[in-house]
């Protein structure tokens, strides 16, 4: 069989590169702006809720528009798709900075998620594509484009720091340009013009639905943990589940789906997203609970806070770029349950923490639990882009990653409401929480069944 022409394996790198600048801004900007609010407060005269809104509207249009932003990706094709997310995504955060009230702001920041969002599907395909069916540089490139989104988000906190403190806090977000441009510039000279899926009708129905319940339920799910369960927030869950179940029945009749169906029949397929939205919950739920535990319980500086996290970061970016390599040598599976294993004992460890520990207590949970997750998460990424037909693959990976935004907004509602009774108590349950969660998740991955790549 003839092999088709291919990107040499010399380019798979520069690829590489490029596809991860798409993940490493989107990622630096869940992160950046934490540590501005203050001054955009004070700037702004503006209250906690909108300052809180200033976030989350980020993370609700990213994780809202990730499905349409994979179909259209995969129908321009992914470079298109690519270049057009860092120039938008550059210009909405040139309109952040530029921004002269907190409503203003709040705006440009759901046209920056959005962009965002045309980033990490297209991101994904192109490594897809330049693999070229290459189980193990697949998940080597995979690995690596993690690795860049672990980078930014541990870098975030430390460089909007240095930004807010030295130029304002309007380079929170012009940062973001040069960033841009390198990642455009790089998207331009190395990565192929790879081929578009076959033309055929935008699928708006389906996409307005998918928008919808999603914009539903994760804003349910952040409105729920300010505000709880009741009203609003149960109204816009209840409405955001019927309408992901009207989305998929609509799905399952329509000629040309913004999402095939077909595609998730696989094991490894829905598996990936089954334990990817597990991971989020429990990571991004358990970081923002043991934030709360180190400043209001231990009551450390936020500089302190900060730096006790770094554990967790340095052992995610070392985990992602071992993960490919084991990947090639014992496959997805093993080394995604593994990884999930892996990180189960650190939450286990994490639930022994009490109101008098330190830094050494906390330590061997801050290890294992990037360290099992680092591995997992590139693996079931690598083995989903394996199962699917390279023309889908901007569609897979934004279920998949619209799955885990999902996830791990309902992680940090759901475990701050346990804290909610007290930190300590709350920081201890949600651990065995997450402890069974990814138990049962390993348990999805190794139970009998068709193997898939």
């Amino acid at each position: 069989m003839t092999r088709p022409m291919s990107t040499q394996p010399s380019r798979l790198p520069l690829i590489t590169a490029a596809a991860s600048f798409g993940f490493l801004v989107t990622q630096l900007d869940v992160t950046i702006v934490n540590v501005a609010l203050d001054a955009i407060g004070d700037a702004f005269g503006a209250p906690t809720a909108q300052l809180q809104w200033v976030v989350d509207a980020y993370v609700l249009a990213l994780a809202a528009m990730l499905l349409s932003a994979g179909a259209i990706g995969d129908r321009i094709g992914p470079k298109r798709a690519l270049l057009a997310g860092l120039v938008l995504f550059g210009l909405a955060s040139a309109a952040c900075g530029f921004a002269t009230g907190p409503l203003g702001l709040i705006l440009a920041r759901v046209a920056q998620g959005a962009a965002g969002a045309l980033l990490i599907p297209p991101s994904l395909a192109l490594i897809a594509h330049a693999a070229h069916g290459d189980d193990r540089r697949r998940a080597a490139a995979v690995g690596w484009w993690t690795a860049a989104g672990g980078v930014s988000i541990a870098a975030g906190p430390v460089l909007g720091g240095l930004l807010v403190e030295t130029l304002g806090w309007r380079w929170v977000f012009f940062v973001n340009l040069p960033l841009c441009a390198i990642g455009a510039v790089l998207a331009l000279l190395v990565a192929p013009a790879t081929p578009a899926k076959p033309k055929v009708p935008f699928d708006l129905p389906g996409q307005a639905l998918a928008v919808a319940a999603v914009t539903l339920l994760v804003g349910g799910l952040i409105e729920g943990g300010h505000r709880g369960w009741g009203g609003a927030p149960l109204a816009a869950l209840v409405a955001g589940l019927i309408l992901a179940l009207a989305f998929v029945v609509f799905e399952r009749h329509a000629r040309y789906p913004a999402m095939p169906l077909s595609v998730f029949r696989s094991r490894p397929a829905w598996s990936a997203v089954v334990v990817g939205s597990a991971l989020n919950f429990t990571y991004y739920g358990l970081i923002f609970v043991l934030g709360l535990y180190m400043l209001r319980t231990l009551h450390w500086s936020p500089g302190k806070a900060g730096l006790a996290f770094l554990p967790l970061t340095a052992t995610f970016i070392v985990s992602n770029l071992a993960s490919g390599s084991l990947v090639g040598r014992f496959g997805v599976r093993a080394v995604t349950s593994g990884g999930v294993l892996i990180a189960a004992c650190g939450y286990a460890l994490t639930a022994r923490l009490g109101p008098a520990s330190g830094v050494l207590d906390m330590l061997p949970g801050f290890a294992l639990i990037p360290g099992g997750m680092g591995l997992a998460i590139p693996a079931l990424t690598s083995g989903l882009l394996a199962n699917v037909d390279r023309h889908d693959a901007g569609a897979a990976s934004g279920v998949l990653n619209a799955c885990r935004q999902v996830g791990g907004a309902a992680g940090v509602a759901i475990f701050g409401a346990l804290a909610g009774a007290g930190i300590a108590t709350g920081l201890r349950a949600s651990a065995i929480v997450a402890t069974t969660m990814l138990v049962a998740a390993a348990g999805v991955l190794l139970a009998p069944g068709r193997r898939g790549r």
